[in-house]
């Protein structure tokens, strides 16, 4: 353990100071200031001896949480990255864009604030990136089995370092021009600059992995075409199907969907020409969705210099405080301030999307909208005589997404998917193709980050257990064993 009176002495969590508004919307940079070493220790020393640290519960990765917390505090910081590296092949990643559901497991916030468990995180991997101990971990053998990964967001990656490691050789299918995925595309760079993940895939290039961008499996190659010539193939093409609000007016120019405009300033914030590109700029922007993907909408609007954001979400507004039916150690769902909400906007509850209205020119130009209203079976509907108009001249809609892409998966192999849209597997990751696993929002449906990393890594020990009849990687998670987190 760390300080064993540290959480007596120190009862208040620290986190780095975030950039002044007004400064940082006029840059696409990380909104926080470089962090405090005395803080973060003092911050570490709070890790208490708990006895059951159900920090491990909450994480789905199953970090050892107090045992960096302690190192940290004790300032071994090499060996702090060593036992993060143990767990989590990304923390440069979880460290900025998990929502910390180990914080909400942690036993000192059962009355105190939590540890500040993911800021200890980011914070052990950027000391070890600028001191040179991220380095690459070659096989010591090669097996000779082959292994073709498709999609190279979060789960892919995990899956395709674990198993290069193995001895396996593991070549990466991405669609688009860049390797990354959801990393590269759909994560906006003031939450996480690019920068982490050149330097990640640079050492699993030096590990042996071998990357293809701009294949697209199905067309470039079919998909049997692709189990035919690998021993196994990993699925890893996320949940990229948008929900969708087909209402009065769905088709009006300005109306998108929120990958639409997020991709569009991620390949503008690389260099790349986008033609048209979709901007916020002098506009009125209303954004549909609460989450996390409606949040980077925001930030994105507010750094595009919007005229206002409105954002509405259909459901009642959270609590700002543990609610009694999500008892402590579960992930609660409470109010939640990120940066780009903090940036100014407006945010809306119990706001129901009527309709779309357009000007003769077949622009968007306002919303009607209503008050929700909860029935007794539990849906939610418009309120009558509640209906009213707020001007917009670019709707963004982050409702989330309803599972992988399947046309070319049902026509070219054997895959089958469950009633909410994932590709159906059984607890080995495998599905009705003997070969072919899934890992990530593919299987699992829409979730966090730290599943993805946690369902690659696990996915990787059942390939290698296929390929070579047993297996030594760490499987840190099942299928089947928590429920989705949204």
């Amino acid at each position: 353990m760390a300080d064993p009176k540290g959480f007596l002495k120190v009862t208040e969590r620290e986190l780095p100071a975030r950039r002044p508004v007004p400064v940082r919307i006029l840059d696409w940079k990380e909104v926080y200031e470089p962090g405090d070493k005395a803080v973060l220790t003092r911050q570490a020393g709070r890790c208490m001896d708990c006895g059951v640290p159900f920090c491990h519960q909450g994480c789905p990765l199953g970090n050892l949480i107090p045992e960096w917390n302690d190192l940290t505090w004790k300032g071994e910081d090499r060996s702090a990255i060593d036992r993060l590296h143990a767990t989590n092949n990304f923390p440069e990643f979880t460290g900025r864009l998990c929502p910390a559901p180990c914080e909400s497991a942690c036993v000192l916030g059962i009355n105190q604030p939590a540890v500040t468990i993911k800021q200890i995180e980011v914070s052990i991997i950027d000391e070890a990136v600028s001191n040179g101990w991220v380095e690459p971990k070659p096989p010591t053998r090669l097996t000779g089995k082959t292994v073709a990964v498709v999609g190279s967001g979060p789960a892919g990656l995990a899956a395709a370092q674990q198993l290069t490691r193995a001895g396996h050789t593991v070549a990466v299918y991405e669609r688009d021009d860049r390797i990354g995925g959801l990393l590269r595309y759909g994560i906006p760079d003031f939450k996480m600059e690019k920068k982490h993940l050149e330097m990640r895939l640079r050492q699993m290039r030096d590990e042996g992995t071998r990357f293809r961008a701009g294949v697209t499996i199905g067309e470039d190659i079919a998909w049997d075409e692709l189990r035919q010539r690998y021993d196994a193939v990993v699925v890893a093409t996320g949940a990229t199907v948008p929900r969708d609000l087909s209402i009065p007016g769905r088709d009006l120019a300005g109306v998108h969907y929120a990958m639409e405009y997020l991709v569009e300033q991620n390949r503008a914030g690389a260099g790349d020409d986008v033609p048209n590109q979709i901007t916020a700029e002098g506009k009125h922007v209303i954004v549909i969705g609460g989450g996390d993907t409606g949040a980077d909408c925001i930030g994105t609007a507010h750094r595009h210099g919007a005229l206002s954001v409105t954002n509405l979400a259909i459901g009642t507004k959270p609590s700002e405080t543990r609610p009694e039916h999500q008892p402590w150690p579960t992930d609660p769902t409470v109010f939640e301030v990120s940066s780009a909400h903090e940036e100014g906007g407006e945010r809306r509850f119990l706001a129901s999307t009527v309709e779309f209205l357009g000007n003769e020119a077949g622009e968007v130009r306002a919303l009607r909208v209503a008050e929700t209203e909860y029935l007794p079976d539990g849906r939610r509907v418009p309120k009558s005589g509640t209906e009213h108009e707020i001007p917009a001249d670019l709707v963004l809609i982050a409702m989330g997404f309803t599972g992988p892409e399947r046309d070319r998966l049902e026509d070219q192999l054997s895959t089958q998917f469950t009633s909410r849209g994932a590709i159906e597997r059984d607890d080995r990751y495998e599905t009705a193709d003997p070969g072919v696993f899934v890992a990530g929002d593919a299987g699992r449906g829409q979730s966090l980050i730290v599943w993805a990393i946690a369902e690659g890594r696990a996915a990787a020990a059942k390939v290698d257990e296929y390929l070579m009849g047993e297996t030594f990687l760490p499987a840190p998670v099942q299928p089947t064993d928590v429920g989705m987190h949204v």
